[in-house]
């Protein structure tokens, strides 16, 4: 008898890891211009990302994020929200719809952080963007700086429309990159913000701040297993009446905070919590 060979094993199959330009694309696909018409041809502009966070009840829900100072600064009561929309040939349009920021009355729809320049409400987006909305769980935690020991030259990411410009017709925003330039980075409730060395410009307001793999770190530290939000950008850091290409980021866990409140507030509406309705 003749004992054929078996044949060789083959080898297991890993699912191979998202490129890093993929990741950088999935925070992209989140990220909105928001802008109000002022007089004639002025507007105000500022940037949004939409997070995936679920209702307490575990219902699904995206909330859009962005710095309080860019509703407050719109005296209307309603916005644009820059959506895009994928065509059949490959090309994207711009096409953006109304985001109703302020009730009949004039009272804000969105909750604001009660110590820091953030803000968030619940917004309903059209199913690709509900689709990319970021996960909850990327955004840093208090502690995520110290975890990962990020620290001051580490790189990160920002998405935003300076003075209200975009990457294309499309309206995608505009990707920069900076270096973290302040020190020290924690605990937060004595540094609840950061320095990031990067050209800001209005528009940018309100944009995610970033890391994935793709941006640059001390050799040998820690690597997080997935990109995460490390905060907003508030503010422009000025002197002598000129930018200094430094932004002023809020760490993301104020973000978290102001989700909790919405939260919060949500449930003291809900009927099961004020009683029965008329």
């Amino acid at each position: 008898m003749v004992i054929q060979d078996l044949p060789p094993e083959q080898p297991a199959v890993v699912a191979a890891p998202p490129p890093e330009w993929d990741l950088t694309v999935g925070v992209i696909n989140a990220t909105v211009q928001l802008d109000q018409p002022i007089s004639g041809s002025q507007r105000k502009v500022g940037t949004g990302f939409l997070i995936a966070a679920p209702r307490p009840d575990g219902a699904p829900r995206v909330v859009l994020v962005t710095a309080r100072h860019v509703l407050d600064v719109m005296p209307g009561n309603e916005a644009r929200i820059g959506w895009r929309t994928a065509e059949a040939d490959g090309a994207w349009k711009f096409t953006p719809g109304t985001l109703t920021i302020r009730d009949a009355a004039g009272a804000p729809l969105w909750t604001a952080h009660p110590e820091r320049d953030v803000a968030v409400m619940e917004i309903t987006a059209p199913p690709a963007f509900a689709q990319a909305a970021i996960p909850v769980g990327w955004l840093a935690e208090a502690d995520a700086f110290d975890r990962w020991r990020m620290g001051p030259g580490d790189e990160l990411l920002a998405l935003g429309y300076p003075h209200g410009l975009s990457a294309n017709r499309a309206g995608f925003p505009i990707l920069r990159l900076g270096r973290i330039s302040s020190w020290p980075l924690t605990p937060i409730r004595h540094f609840p913000i950061f320095l990031l060395d990067f050209v800001v410009a209005q528009g940018n307001s309100g944009g995610p701040v970033f890391w994935t793999p793709a941006a640059r770190r001390v050799p040998g530290a820690p690597a997080p297993d997935h990109p995460f939000i490390a905060g907003v950008l508030v503010q422009e850091v000025q002197g002598g009446g000129e930018g200094l290409d430094l932004g002023v980021v809020a760490h993301a866990q104020y973000v978290r905070e102001t989700i909790e409140r919405l939260d919060s507030a949500q449930g003291a509406a809900s009927p099961s919590r004020a009683g029965p309705q008329s």
